[in-house]
């Protein structure tokens, strides 16, 4: 996860402050606009108790101020050592598909020690945007990790087990590393209520002391984290700190505190929380995360980042609230929008009209825009071929007394043009579902108001067959497009 990066001289302080000393801190940032409240949630089944106190949905920021915890999200995420600058990251966030940003905020063994991007205004700037920050430590690390300590002023996790054999110092360590943590939080603006994720890099598993110190070091990390108001996260190889965490899980469960969510290091390039190295139970539902793909460029918008992939799975994952009634309770979810004719008789003398439902459908679109103030008949009448036309003309169509998919796709995604990508949710959901189901029978989606594994092909699919970027990203352009009623 780590990678080289710009380090300078200056390092984190090491705080031994009191919890009173770091709730004043907290009340001097709430008064001056840079705390938010905590949102509370339900904990996901089989993880800790403490988890009950993760924040249910991303609700970043209240009041002026930001928690900073994922909430129930499934989608995208990338972390990157250095935090890229707010250009940078309005550009992503406008054509990338992730959601989820990992930034390090504190540790002495980070490689970007130096973050001249990272501040408080930064991390404000971000969760406004609609970014789900991620705020790392990597600090001391097993002391049977080759590759560290990185600096001269720089510790690993003490491994003597005592004379208890307890491995008190590594906890004492733990601890002490997450005060510094939450001082460093705080100096950002993230508020109490947010999720901290502490970096072990892999390590030796089967050296007892090595395993066994990194254990209590990451007890004691998450023991203060909540006695601090902030929620526990690790990151660790799946096969080293991931799967020592479960085995303690299952086989010691009141040996130590173990974390609230696992950030899971398995370059498998598979978009998902899977890995064989733990159980299936542990920390699910809603406790995970991978990071599935190392460190690799991608460019978005013009803009090129070396980043790490990783794939969320938390709280409730990404839900929609249910929608209100349209026009008395008509119809409006199809999975296919189909051509629509006035009535005709055929040579054979048969009379075909168009599906009466279908067109309640469009006549309450239409009353909604106000082009139309009849009733809702299911008739495709001389007053909603009126309607019908109007819309046409107004939308530089030709005028036609058909209503074709390309009609249904202009006025279904009519609208705001909020960016949407893997894990967003809501009405505006709903309209891109509707119109992908109208530009091709194929589509058949079940419209749902999340945007999830069964949007994604569906709108990249449709980006290719008009000449776009297959990104799953709809942003204003893919809106623009949309309302154009473009197929192929």
């Amino acid at each position: 996860m780590t990678r080289p990066g710009l380090v300078s001289t200056r390092t984190t302080s090491r705080s031994s402050a009191p919890r009173r000393t770091l709730l004043r801190r907290a009340g001097t940032a709430a008064a001056s606009g840079l705390l938010a409240l905590t949102v509370l949630g339900s904990a996901p089944a089989g993880a800790p108790a403490y988890a009950a106190e993760v924040g249910a949905r991303r609700s970043p920021i209240v009041d002026g101020g930001v928690v900073v915890t994922p909430g129930n999200f499934t989608g995208y995420g990338f972390d990157q050592c250095l935090a890229p600058d707010s250009r940078a990251m309005r550009t992503w966030w406008n054509n990338s598909p992730f959601s989820a940003v990992g930034i390090y905020i504190s540790g002495k063994s980070r490689a970007c020690r130096n973050q001249p991007n990272l501040s408080k205004e930064w991390v404000l700037q971000q969760a406004t945007l609609g970014w789900r920050l991620l705020p790392i430590t990597l600090g001391p690390q097993a002391s049977c990790q080759p590759r560290f300590p990185r600096y001269s002023d720089d510790v690993r996790i003490n491994p003597k087990p005592g004379k208890k054999k307890d491995y008190h110092k590594a906890l004492k360590m733990g601890r002490a590393e997450a005060e510094t943590t939450v001082a460093d939080a705080l100096a950002l603006g993230i508020a109490e209520g947010s999720t901290l994720w502490y970096d072990l890099e892999g390590f030796d598993a089967s050296n007892t002391d090595c395993r066994e110190s990194a254990l209590s070091f990451l007890s004691g990390w998450t023991q203060k984290l909540h006695r601090l108001g902030y929620v526990s996260g690790v990151y660790s190889s799946a096969s080293s700190g991931i799967k020592a965490l479960d085995d303690a899980r299952i086989e010691r469960p009141d040996r130590f505190v173990l974390p609230d969510a696992i950030w899971i290091a398995r370059w498998d390039g598979k978009a998902n929380t899977d890995t064989t190295y733990i159980r299936d139970d542990g920390w699910r539902p809603g406790g995970r995360m991978k990071q599935y793909r190392g460190g690799h460029d991608e460019t978005w918008g013009g803009v090129r980042i070396n980043i790490d992939s990783n794939f969320l799975d938390l709280g409730r994952g990404t839900t929609a609230r249910a929608e209100k009634d349209r026009c008395g309770g008509t119809r409006i979810n199809w999975q296919d929008y189909p051509l629509l004719r006035p009535p005709r008789t055929k040579k054979n003398g048969q009379e075909v009209v168009p599906d009466p439902a279908l067109v309640t459908t469009l006549q309450c679109l239409l009353r909604e825009k106000k082009y139309f103030d009849g009733d809702l008949t299911g008739e495709y009448g001389t007053r909603t071929l009126k309607a019908t036309r109007a819309w046409q003309a107004d939308h530089k169509m030709p005028e036609k007394n058909l209503w074709s998919r390309q009609h249904w796709m202009s006025l279904l995604s009519a609208g705001s043009k909020p960016i949407l990508k893997y894990g967003s949710s809501g009405d505006a959901v709903r309209r891109l579902q509707r119109a992908l189901n109208a530009a091709s029978p194929k589509a058949t989606l079940v419209v749902t108001g999340v945007y999830g594994p069964g949007v994604e092909p569906a709108v990249k699919d449709w980006q290719e067959r008009i000449g776009m970027e297959a990104s799953g990203v709809v942003n204003k352009r893919v809106w623009r497009k949309l309302r154009k009623g473009l197929r192929s």
